[in-house]
């Protein structure tokens, strides 16, 4: 099939880009659109472009293109002459400073190297002696595919027709087995948002019998961020976790920080296994204190990823596909061709991306980079396709 051939098959599918699209704009011709992914779970397999001698738009690890900011990157730099003293003193003032920010008190903070430890030390800590963990599918795996290594099972719980998380589908599905619930929001890989009073409404019924992990490692991309988080649950006695990392918006994923909030008892258990600030390094640290203080540079990312966002929505729905509305820093579109075949094709023309099988369907992402990463993603895109 010739690429004119396969655009034009796309753009005279039976489903409209604004069909699922609600408040953006609609295709005057029909596009492929996006289906609720069905079946008795929404099963996925991922795929990742392969290594390339020129990769000229790296846009498939959801990382921050304009990041570390240049405060953190100073005092990374000031701070390599203390890498002889572990990082107690860092340690101690970045809780202070993240339990002032979360609204609770310091004990409430647990430090790490990035989001992904928190993710699987909770396997660890509670799923040692098996049990199920309940989650959305598709969904982030780090801490399900952890805890399934060590014998645990896994409930995935198909997203609704609007992608958020099944909140009653995810109560029925608890049992006395259950060890964890896991919630990604917004979520990876689909981008969307659930919405956090149903969240809250979630949490209060079922945290009584069982912890509940979310996820918000996307969340301070929104321009309401402190209007969807679940953080107050905390404060307000609920067994509840909330990760955040600063691999977004701080812009700082190969330097390795993140924290979760809970109640002093889970992260003393977590303690009690492993000491995880121990995994940081004093510059990262430092680094971390710095970003947190550059508000600018936070706002700067937020706009410009939404910008850049937009532009790339916009484009994929004129080349004739419905992506997911998304409130993250990627977007995920479906394809009409293997993902593997996919990848192969937008890395040979410099461009790697993500690919997604998701029950029996092929799925792209792409992650939001500067305007001319994304000028070439198009490009390239519409020549693939």
């Amino acid at each position: 099939m010739t690429n004119l051939t396969r655009r034009n098959w796309l753009r005279t599918s039976a489903f409209a880009a604004g069909s699922l699209v609600t408040g953006l704009s609609v295709l005057d011709k029909p596009a492929f659109g996006m289906t609720p992914f069905k079946g008795s779970y929404a099963l996925r397999e991922d795929f990742y472009s392969p290594v390339a001698n020129e990769i000229k738009a790296r846009l498939s690890a959801n990382e921050n293109p304009w990041g570390p900011s240049k405060k953190a990157v100073a005092a990374i730099a000031e701070s390599a002459a203390k890498g002889n003293r572990y990082v107690y003193n860092s340690s101690r003032e970045m809780e202070e400073l993240l339990a002032k920010k979360e609204g609770v008190t310091p004990d409430h903070i647990l430090l790490s190297a990035g989001s992904t430890d928190i993710l699987e030390k909770i396997a660890f800590a509670l799923c040692m002696k098996g049990g199920n963990v309940v989650s959305a599918d598709p969904s982030y795996l780090s801490l399900v595919r952890t805890a399934q290594s060590i014998g645990a099972t896994w409930k995935n719980i198909p997203l609704t027709s609007d992608y958020a998380h099944d909140m009653d589908a995810m109560a029925n599905a608890i049992d006395g087995d259950t060890k964890i619930v896991y919630i990604c929001n917004p979520n990876n890989p689909t981008g969307t948002l659930t919405p956090v009073d149903k969240i809250k409404r979630f949490c209060k019924q079922v945290s009584g019998k069982v912890p509940v992990f979310i996820d918000e490692a996307y969340l301070e991309l929104l321009d309401e961020a402190d209007s969807q988080t679940a953080v107050g649950l905390i404060s307000d006695g609920h067994d509840v976790i909330v990760c955040r990392t600063f691999s977004k918006i701080h812009g700082m994923a190969g330097l390795r920080v993140g924290y979760m909030v809970a109640n002093p008892e889970r992260i003393k258990a977590i303690k009690k296994l492993v000491r995880t600030e121990m995994g940081l390094c004093v510059t990262s640290l430092q680094g971390a204190l710095a970003s947190l203080a550059d508000t600018e540079f936070q706002k700067f990312t937020r706009e410009n990823n939404k910008i850049n966002r937009e532009f790339t929505f916009k484009a994929l729905q004129k080349a004739g596909v419905s992506p997911i509305p998304s409130h993250t820093n990627f977007i995920l579109f479906p394809i009409q061709m293997k993902p593997k075949e996919f990848l192969d094709k937008m890395a040979e023309k410099g461009v790697s991306v993500r690919g997604f099988e998701i029950a029996g369907k092929s799925y792209g992402r792409v992650s939001i980079g500067t305007m001319d990463e994304m000028k070439l993603f198009v490009s390239t895109f519409n020549a693939v396709i």
